[in-house]
C-alpha cells in the first residue's frame, strides 16, 4: 500500500469528501401534517447569567424563592480587588464577572457579600489569591461560581491562628457555590456555620488542605443543605463533617486519598451531634474512615462504592426522603470518578459572555411535549428560525423524550439545544434509522450519514444538556446494514457541551460540509457511547474531559473500535485528551482506533490521538488495527501520557508522542485559534 509523507504542520487545512456506506442523501423537514409556526421570541442573558441552584438552595424559605444570585442586576467585570469589593458588597443586585486573578491584600482578607449577588470567573480566568469570601448573618440569594480561589496556606497544617477560608458563611441562606476549584487555604475551604441554611455546594474541587468543608457549628438543628458532585482529593479531615444538620443530602461525590503522598485522610463524611443525612452513590477511594457517625446522629447508606478504604464505614438510623424537597437524578456510582474529573472546577463556557457585552442578544425558543412552549417539537423550532439569522437562537427543549428526526441546515447558523431540565438524562433526542432502513418513499435507503437523528450543517452550532441517540434494533434487523448515527456533524465551530450520544456502530459522525470547508468540533463534560468506530468521520474534532464508555455488541459479546479517523493529509483529525474511556465489556477487547481510507482513498492520513486519558483494562495492549487493506502504521495514531490499566508503554504498536511532539497536539492546535463559548 501507498505510504504517507509526513509534513509537521500547525495549521488547519481543508477535508476531502466522505464516502458513505449506502446511496441515499439526507430525507429531513416537516413531520406529517406539520406546518411552520410562526417565529416568536425573546431576548435572552447568556445562559450562566440568569442560572439557578438546584438541591436545598432551590426551596422556597425564609421570603426566598430559590437561588439565582443577581441576575436581577447589571452586569460588570472586575479586574482589580476595589472593583470586586466595590460591587460585592453593594446594596443593590449584580453578577459580578471576575475576569483576571485578583490577590487579596491583606492576605486572609474575606470580602462581605451583601445579598443578591453571583460572582463568577471568567472561563478559567477568574482566580482570587490568599483570602476568599464571607457570608454574614441574613445574606441570602448568592452565587460563587467558576471561580479558582487558593493559595492563603500559611505554612501551619492544622492552622487554629488563621482562619483564612475561600468561603465561609455564618447565618446566611440560600447559597449555591458551583463549579469552583478551592485549594490550599490556611484552614477550611468551605464553612457553612451557625445556622446557615439552604445551600447547595455542587461541581467543585476541593484539594491540598487540612479541613475542606465543614458544616454546622451550632446549636440548632436547621442547616439543610445538598453536597453533589463534589471532587474531594487529598484533604485530611472534613470532607464533609456535618453537625447538627437538620438535613444533609450528599450525593454522586468523589473522594480520593493518593497512595504515598503527604497528605493521608483521617475521615471522609462525617455525621454528627443531631445531623440527619443521606448518603448516595458517591465513590471513596482510599480513604481512612470513609463515613463514621456519631451515636446520636443517623446516616442512610444507598449506592455509594468503596475501593481501597479502611477502617469506619458506618450507617443507621432514620433520615429523610430528599424528592420530598426537590428533584434530583443520580448518575451511576461507576461512572463518578471519571464523570468529576472531567466535569468538577472551573469551566470555560461559562462566565466568557454578558448580557452586557453580546453584540447581538440571542433569542429564545421553547419547545415541550406537553404544549407548554412555543413548539412541540425540536424540528418545528428549528424550522422557525429565519434562514441567514444574523445572531444566536437559543432552542430551549423541556424535558421529556422527542422521537423525532432533527435538521439544522446550513442556512441557519448560531443555533444553540439546549435542554432546561437538571440532567442531560432529562432530555432526550431519539429516533431509529439505519444505514440499511428503507426510505418511506421507496427511494432506496438512508446510508450512513443519512440515518443520523440529529444532522447539523450550519456552522456555530451548540448543543448542551441533552441526550441524542440512535436506538435501532440491530438484534431485531440483521438482514440489513445496521450503522446507526445519532449525532452527524458536517459544520464548522461546533461546540457540544454537557451531552450525551448515544448508539452502537457510528454513534457520532464528525463530518464537513465539503472538501473544500473547514469542519471544527468540540466536545468537553460529555459522554460518548458504543461499540464500533463510534467516533468517526474526517473532521478536525476534540473530545475533551469526557467520558467514552465502550458497549458490547447486540449479541452480549465485546468487541470494538473507538475511533475511525478519515481525515486528509496535513489535517487534523480526531484529538481524545484529558478523558476517560470505560465500560461494562471484557478485558483487552476494544481496539482505541483504525484508519478509514473512505472510498478506498489511498492519499488521506487518518490521525488519531489519544493523550492525558484514563484507559481502562478494556483497551487493547496492541491499541490500533488495520482497516479494509490500509496499515494503521501508514497513518497518524499516537499517544502521550495516558493512564489506568489498559495503558502501555511505548513500542512499535504503541506509539507515544515526545514532550516535543506533545506540544502541538494540544486542544488549541486542534481549534486553530477559535474558543468555544456559550455566546
Amino acid at each position: 500500500m501507498a505510504q504517507h509523507r509526513r509534513r509537521r504542520t500547525t495549521a488547519l487545512a481543508l477535508g476531502v469528501p466522505l464516502a458513505l456506506t449506502a446511496a441515499g442523501g439526507l430525507a429531513y423537514g416537516l413531520l406529517p401534517g406539520a406546518q411552520p409556526e410562526a417565529f416568536a421570541a425573546t431576548t435572552a442573558a447568556p445562559d450562566w447569567a440568569t442560572a439557578t441552584a438546584d438541591g436545598f438552595a432551590s426551596v422556597n424559605a425564609l421570603g426566598q424563592n430559590g437561588t439565582y444570585g443577581g441576575r436581577d442586576g447589571r452586569t460588570v467585570t472586575v479586574k482589580t480587588l476595589s472593583d470586586l469589593e466595590k460591587y460585592a458588597t453593594a446594596s443593590e443586585p449584580y453578577v459580578i464577572v471576575v475576569a483576571a486573578t485578583i490577590t487579596m491584600d491583606p492576605v486572609g482578607k474575606e470580602i462581605k457579600v451583601r445579598s443578591d449577588k453571583t460572582i463568577v470567573g471568567s472561563g478559567t480566568s477568574g482566580q482570587i489569591v490568599g483570602g476568599g469570601f464571607f457570608l454574614g448573618s441574613g445574606v441570602h440569594n448568592v452565587i460563587i461560581r467558576n471561580l479558582t480561589i487558593r493559595d492563603a496556606y500559611q505554612g501551619v497544617w492544622n492552622d487554629k491562628d488563621h482562619d483564612f477560608d475561600a468561603v465561609q458563611m455564618d447565618g446566611a441562606h440560600h447559597v449555591w457555590i458551583d463549579h469552583n476549584d478551592l485549594r490550599n487555604m490556611a484552614d477550611g475551604l468551605i464553612d457553612v456555620r451557625k445556622d446557615s441554611t439552604y445551600v447547595t455546594v455542587s461541581w467543585n474541587r476541593l484539594s491540598q488542605d487540612n479541613k475542606a468543608f465543614g458544616i454546622g457549628w451550632t446549636e440548632n438543628v436547621v442547616t439543610d443543605i445538598t453536597v453533589h458532585h463534589n471532587w474531594i482529593r487529598e484533604t485530611e479531615q472534613r470532607n464533609p463533617s456535618t453537625d447538627n444538620a437538620a438535613h444533609a443530602h450528599l450525593y454522586n461525590n468523589f473522594l480520593e486519598d493518593v497512595a504515598g503522598t503527604d497528605i493521608t485522610s483521617s475521615y471522609g463524611n462525617y455525621s454528627r451531634g443531631a445531623t440527619k443525612m443521606v448518603l448516595e452513590n458517591s465513590y471513596f477511594q482510599g480513604f481512612k474512615n470513609p463515613v463514621i457517625r456519631d451515636s446520636t446522629a443517623s446516616i442512610v447508606q444507598r449506592g455509594n462504592t468503596f475501593v481501597g478504604t479502611s477502617g469506619r464505614n458506618e450507617s443507621g438510623g432514620t433520615a429523610f426522603d430528599p424528592k420530598t424537597y426537590y428533584a434530583y437524578t443520580l448518575d451511576r456510582t461507576a461512572d463518578v470518578p471519571a464523570l468529576l474529573r472531567s466535569g468538577a472546577g472551573p469551566r470555560g463556557s461559562i462566565g466568557t459572555t454578558s448580557a452586557t457585552t453580546t453584540a447581538a442578544a440571542a433569542t429564545t425558543l421553547t419547545v415541550a411535549k406537553d404544549g407548554s412552549g412555543q413548539y412541540s417539537t425540536v424540528q418545528a423550532a428549528v424550522n422557525a428560525v429565519p434562514a441567514g439569522n444574523a445572531s444566536r437562537v437559543v432552542i430551549q427543549v423541556k424535558p421529556g423524550t422527542y422521537r423525532e428526526l432533527v435538521k439544522v441546515p446550513s442556512n441557519k447558523p448560531h443555533v444553540t439545544i439546549q435542554g432546561t431540565g437538571s440532567s442531560r438524562n432529562d432530555t432526550v433526542i431519539v429516533y431509529n434509522n439505519a444505514s440499511g432502513t428503507q426510505k418511506p418513499d421507496g427511494s432506496g435507503t438512508y446510508g450512513t450519514g443519512g440515518s443520523a437523528t440529529v444532522a447539523v450543517e450550519a456552522d456555530d452550532f451548540q448543543a448542551r444538556n441533552l441526550t441524542i441517540s440512535n436506538d435501532f434494533d440491530e438484534a431485531a434487523h440483521q438482514d440489513i446494514a445496521s450503522q446507526a448515527v445519532a449525532l452527524r456533524t458536517a459544520a464548522d465551530k461546533v461546540f457540544l457541551d454537557g451531552i450525551i450520544v448515544s448508539g452502537d456502530q457510528d454513534t457520532l459522525l464528525v463530518d464537513t460540509a465539503a472538501k473544500d470547508k473547514l469542519g471544527r468540533v468540540y466536545m468537553t463534560n460529555s459522554y460518548v457511547v458504543g461499540n464500533v468506530d463510534f467516533i468517526f468521520g474526517r473532521a478536525t474534532a476534540v473530545i475533551d474531559k469526557s467520558v467514552i464508555t465502550l458497549k458490547k455488541r447486540w449479541n452480549g459479546t465485546s468487541a470494538g473500535y473507538v475511533t475511525a479517523p478519515s481525515t486528509a493529509a496535513n489535517r487534523k483529525g480526531i484529538l481524545i485528551a484529558n478523558s476517560t474511556v470505560n465500560g461494562d465489556v471484557s478485558s483487552a477487547s476494544f481496539y482505541l482506533g483504525r484508519p478509514w481510507h473512505a472510498g478506498g482513498d489511498a492519499s488521506l492520513d487518518p490521525q488519531a490521538t489519544v493523550r492525558n486519558t484514563s484507559l481502562s483494562a478494556a483497551i487493547k495492549s496492541t491499541p490500533w488495527t488495520d482497516m479494509s487493506g490500509f496499515s494503521w502504521k501508514g497513518d497518524r495514531f499516537a499517544e502521550y501520557r495516558n493512564t489506568g490499566a489498559g495503558s502501555g508503554a511505548a513500542s512499535s504498536e504503541r506509539p507515544q508522542l515526545t514532550d516535543a511532539q506533545a506540544a502541538d497536539q494540544e486542544v488549541a492546535d486542534w481549534l486553530a485559534g477559535w474558543t468555544p463559548s456559550t455566546s
